[in-house]
């Protein structure tokens, strides 16, 4: 074999190697977005994880040395599969009702995509650091969609923290868990629900 072989046959093995690296890390996150779905980021162990990705528990380790650089791919993984509503997109809405009911039907839909995964993690926050931290990006997000949500209303001073109060509790996670997956209701009646719920924190007779 020429020198020249030698050099592209070289860069073909390693170009092989790297892919089956990339693969392995890649079983390893989705096992680990599988078990936090499941059991939940407090019970997921790396034994677990490498059962699932069929690898050994220092091939993880060696993937991801830390247990902040496993949960940060894992994350990012699945928040970009499954990106959240875009709530300036309903800036464009004028009416306050039908804005907030055009956000809440995009959120719960969402949440019906991501309760499992959610679900767990705002549990395991309480006693799992890292959980809580990551879980500062979904409470800034739900900050800026109440916000959105709330502006065209127009309430000030006690009646716009009461307005805002019942916005909070219509964008909820927990809300739609309470009304939709445990309750049992339509999404669409526990959107007018809420919706309603939101025009009376807003009307000035109450």
């Amino acid at each position: 074999m020429t020198v020249a072989g030698e050099k592209v046959s070289r860069k073909y093995e390693l170009r092989q190697r790297a892919d089956a690296m990339e693969a392995t890390r890649q079983r390893i996150t989705d096992a680990t977005i599988e078990l936090h779905g499941t059991v939940g980021p407090a019970h997921t162990t790396i034994a677990a994880i490498a059962a699932l990705a069929g690898v050994q528990r220092h091939t993880v380790y060696r993937h991801f040395p830390t247990d902040d650089d496993l949960f940060a791919a894992c994350s990012t993984r699945y928040w970009t599969q499954h990106p959240w509503p875009d709530a300036a997109a309903w800036k464009s809405i004028d009416s306050a009702d039908e804005r907030l009911a055009a956000g809440l039907d995009e959120l719960y839909a969402f949440y019906s995509t991501v309760a499992a995964m959610l679900a767990n993690a705002l549990r395991d926050a309480e006693t799992v650091p890292i959980v809580r931290q990551a879980l500062g990006t979904y409470h800034a997000y739900l900050d800026e969609v109440a916000r959105v949500l709330a502006q065209p209303f127009r309430a000030r001073g006690a009646r716009g923290k009461l307005v805002a109060a019942a916005v909070r509790h219509a964008i909820a996670f927990r809300t739609w868990e309470s009304l939709v997956q445990q309750g049992g209701i339509a999404p669409a009646t526990a959107i007018r629900l809420m919706t309603a719920t939101v025009r009376a924190a807003a009307d000035p007779g109450n």
